[in-house]
């Protein structure tokens, strides 16, 4: 399969099932968009006419470039077949019963009320409630005993506000460090925060325990205050903002990410881009609203084609800040070309529900944080284990051949067939299809795939 679009200066060829990414000049785009439907003859003569009043492109040169596109064909980096359903759900297999990863509930509370969380506020349709010490500690046991040989392991605190049970949190770090020598483990830590609690130890703390920290801001003044409010209705953006650029500077300029969320209310999310790397942040990202079809929030089919030019004005800012020596990460843009993650990971996905899971103050598990609340998606609980065994083997058995409307989408080996939770919201179905968050993701390989080449470039010259 072969997706080839242009833009920046690039023309550019993906083959997808071999994972070559190719930058080529017209004449090559061109050849390569006819090559499988065509023979030599047919190819080169359409070639000779396209180009026939440029001097600088000889017959000899079509005949040349023809050659060069069958050799990477005959090489395996073009028109490579798709080899990989039999593999599909080779990995879940192979690492069954290994958990990797919790996301622990330490509170499902907040001190504020944005309008668009998808956790109705932290309660998760439940009722509000803060993780004890005990079933903390049981949930990192639980990992423990289930985490195989899997030397590093995962926690990320989430919410709610993490913060509004910071004790807790702080007893599960200091528990989880006096038992990983013994079990011949590593504990990484995130916190994932809204920043209003944010003071000096937990910026001490956070530092020296965590190995990521999330922090939620919304980009421009106007439209953080219009969604991240507090019960008062009080926007944040003033309360948290100088807290934020003191954990940041504190933390060296990295091991962060700034979170912000669009909406419909700013489908033009560059301009809080913008704002954020003026208040000195370089570690981006900005994500889609995640909420119920209707909401005010919701992006809408208008808002699309302003989303898509805003990925490709933002590849572009990327390009230029590069040049003027003041270079920003964004998550979603964030690939390697040369490496990256194997076929098996490409094909099965992010794990939820089987090597990650997310823990409720009370203790039950379920496929990961964006099911919390969801009755049919319990798994089970951190003493017994999982018992809703159907449950997680149709996670399991989530991966991108299970999904027939991705078999003739390029992106599919990045995407892993995509979110289940945005899925199951979409579609009413773990192994749907969000067509709206596809065209999304779409938009933002092409971009990042742009960028990473354009650096690539840079780096030679």
């Amino acid at each position: 399969m072969i997706h080839q679009y242009k833009l920046g200066e690039y023309n550019i060829v993906l083959d997808v099932c071999s994972g070559s990414v190719h930058a080529v000049d017209e004449v090559a785009y061109d050849i390569i968009a006819m090559f499988e439907q065509n023979d030599r003859a047919a190819v080169t003569a359409a070639m000779r006419e396209k180009y026939a009043d440029r001097e600088d492109i000889t017959d000899a040169d079509i005949e040349e470039c023809y050659d060069q596109v069958l050799e990477l064909k005959e090489a395996g980096k073009l028109f490579a077949p798709d080899t990989f359903k039999p593999m599909a759900g080779k990995l879940k297999e192979k690492t069954a019963g290994v958990v990797k990863a919790l996301c622990l509930h330490i509170a499902h509370t907040c001190n504020l009320n944005c309008a668009y969380c998808f956790a109705s506020q932290g309660k998760y349709h439940g009722e509000r409630a803060v993780m004890s010490f005990e079933v903390g500690k049981r949930a990192l046991d639980f990992l423990i005993e289930n985490s195989g040989s899997r030397r590093n392991l995962e926690v990320d605190f989430f919410g709610g506000e993490p913060l509004m049970n910071f004790e807790v949190v702080k007893q599960l770090v200091a528990y989880a460090r006096s038992i990983e020598k013994e079990h011949n483990k590593n504990f990484r830590f995130t916190l994932t925060t809204n920043g209003v609690l944010v003071d000096d130890e937990v910026i001490e703390w956070a530092n020296r325990e965590c190995s990521n920290v999330v922090l939620s801001l919304d980009g421009r003044k106007e439209i953080h205050d219009a969604y991240r409010v507090d019960y008062a209705g009080n926007g944040s953006w003033d309360r948290i903002v100088p807290k934020f650029q003191k954990f940041v500077q504190a933390r060296g300029g990295k091991d962060y990410y700034m979170r912000g969320t669009f909406t419909h209310a700013n489908p033009d999310f560059l301009t809080d881009i913008r704002q954020m790397l003026d208040l000195g942040f370089t570690e981006l990202s900005m994500e889609p609203v995640v909420c119920a079809p209707g909401d005010p929030a919701e992006l809408t089919e208008e808002d699309l084609p302003i989303v898509l030019d805003q990925y490709e004005k933002l590849a572009e800012l990327m390009l230029q800040r590069d040049k003027e020596g003041k270079p920003f990460t964004f998550y979603h843009y964030m690939i390697d070309l040369t490496g990256g993650p194997c076929i098996y990971k490409r094909i099965s996905g992010c794990g939820s529900g089987t090597e990650y899971m997310a823990v409720t103050p009370w203790g039950d598990l379920y496929p990961c944080h964006q099911f919390v609340g969801e009755e049919k998606f319990k798994l089970g609980n951190i003493w017994d284990g999982v018992t809703n065994k159907e449950t997680q083997c149709e996670f399991a058995n989530c991966n991108v051949y299970a999904r027939p409307e991705c078999a003739d989408c390029w992106a599919k080996l990045y995407c892993s067939g995509g979110c289940a939770a945005n899925a199951y919201h979409s579609t009413g179905s773990v192994t749907g299809v969000y067509k709206y968050g596809c065209e999304l993701f779409r938009k933002r390989m092409e971009c990042a795939i742009m960028v990473a080449i354009a650096r690539a470039f840079a780096d030679e010259d």
